[in-house]
């Protein structure tokens, strides 16, 4: 039932993600034609797909059917939600302004946010002893969808951007309204955009960063467990290097927010690059047998690749300015 489960999440992932973009930029309906709107509709829904997994529709047995069908749910449910609720918040982070320095200032509370945020895993793996009472970790859970809901629906009620602006003057007559574009002129536009190099170039170093950080995310452990030895590494050191490839990246975000300003996003993204690649051939050079060089090695590209991960924002927004 897992592979089966992972093979119509798969299919629902690469449908969903064109399916909801096009549904928020060409709908008319209030909950998708506008982001805050999309984020506080969604919210609740986003929450509930949250849950879905932690709460067995029965108790299952080996082999069950219904444990199957319960994970392609919870599966296409959140991975849904979180494309309908961060497709929104991704393109309103662009619509909230075009100044450099206020895209920096939410990027700097987003991080402050994200930092806030990873501590719950923190505090989940206290209250409910690594999940060993389970009914402490549902209540924990449904705390923790309880207090993102009410997050994510002040950002639906206060948040606002040029398009709601806009769409303010035009009801007191200072603006006139636009027409909605033509079919014609969606395509059209379309085809400008998939005809530029520098989107396309975009596109490209986004899946390669994507995938790149993705693989860290799930594969890291495994890469520690295989590369070195159990007694070389206690667990405990263990534990700190995954945990520092989460919180860590907030705090260098956080820290440089300095050199954002004086260097711009271009170079300091374009360090990076050049900073994992050069470590990566140093550390091909020096060998596997250097085990505490290949922890640090294993923990600072997470970190980096993280953090530079959370700047992709702002060369998206100038993307969809220009």
């Amino acid at each position: 039932a897992f592979h089966q489960a992972q093979i119509v999440y798969m299919i629902w992932n690469a449908i969903n993600d064109p399916l909801f973009g096009y549904i928020q930029d060409n709908s008319r309906v209030q909950c998708c034609a506008r982001r805050r709107y999309s984020i506080l509709y969604g919210a609740p829904f986003y929450a509930l797909a949250f849950l879905l997994p932690w709460f067995p529709w029965k108790q299952y047995q080996e082999g069950d059917w219904l444990s199957g069908l319960h994970l392609i749910v919870a599966l296409c449910a959140f991975d849904g939600m979180l494309t309908f609720v961060l497709l929104a918040q991704c393109a309103l982070f662009a619509e909230i302004s075009t100044k450099h320095e206020n895209r920096l200032q939410l990027i700097r509370y987003n991080q402050v946010a994200s930092l806030i945020g990873s501590t719950s895993i923190l505090f989940c793996g206290l209250l409910s002893n690594n999940m060993e009472n389970f009914i402490a970790f549902q209540t924990f859970t449904v705390l923790l969808a309880v207090l993102a809901t009410a997050c994510m629906s002040y950002t639906g009620v206060f948040s606002t951007s040029q398009y709601d602006q806009r769409d303010k003057l035009s009801e007191i007559g200072i603006l006139e309204c636009e027409a909605a574009p033509s079919r014609s002129s969606v395509f059209s536009l379309t085809k400008q955009i998939l005809t530029q190099k520098n989107f396309v170039l975009f596109v490209i170093m986004n899946f390669f960063q994507v995938f790149h950080l993705t693989f860290y995310s799930n594969f890291m452990l495994i890469f520690a467990d295989n590369l070195i030895p159990k007694e070389a590494l206690p667990s405990f050191v263990r534990s700190i290097m995954y945990g520092a490839g989460f919180i860590c990246p907030q705090f260098l975000v956080l820290i440089s927010h300095t050199l954002l300003k004086k260097a711009g996003y271009y170079r300091v993204i374009l360090y990076t690059f050049y900073l994992e690649g050069v470590a990566a051939a140093v550390m091909f050079l020096l060998g596997p047998e250097h085990y505490y060089l290949m922890a640090v090695f294993l923990t600072a590209n997470m970190v980096i690749v993280n953090a530079s991960f959370s700047l992709f924002n702002l060369p998206l927004a100038d993307i969809i300015d220009a």
